[in-house]
């Protein structure tokens, strides 16, 4: 089922303590994890039963600097692009440009005119069941 445009699409955390979220979270939620590779990265999908509900992923490095870990939110597009544009024609700012991530879709990190930030995503297409 794609998800409809405007609509939450996905939440993920990003962390420096990635067994110790998924500890915390599997005592808390209940949840279950899959560990799997995307573009090179170690990712983590929550499961909540038969359903996955949020990804994980560890952040290190410089460019990670001076971020809090944290989950975000994103909210599917029908153009990533598009929707970047307008939203620095609205006033927010890219915090992240455009970028592909493979079986998953286009995304792009904005921040709003109030600095709230929220991640945008055209999904990749499903495939036919």
């Amino acid at each position: 089922m794609q998800t409809p445009p405007g609509a939450f699409h996905w939440n993920e955390l990003m962390t420096r303590d990635v067994a110790g979220a998924k500890a915390f979270y599997a005592k808390v939620c209940g949840w279950t994890f899959q560990d799997l590779e995307v573009d090179g990265m170690a990712y983590t999908i929550a499961m909540a039963g038969e359903q996955a509900v949020g990804g994980i992923f560890g952040v290190s490095g410089s460019e990670f600097d001076g971020i809090p870990d944290h989950w975000a939110s994103y909210v599917a597009v029908p153009d990533v692009d598009a929707a970047v544009r307008a939203a620095e024609a609205g006033g927010g700012k890219v915090a992240k440009a455009p970028f592909e991530v493979t079986d998953v879709g286009r995304i792009a990190i904005v921040v709003d005119p109030a600095g709230a930030a929220i991640g945008l995503i055209t999904p990749a297409p499903m495939p036919p069941s």
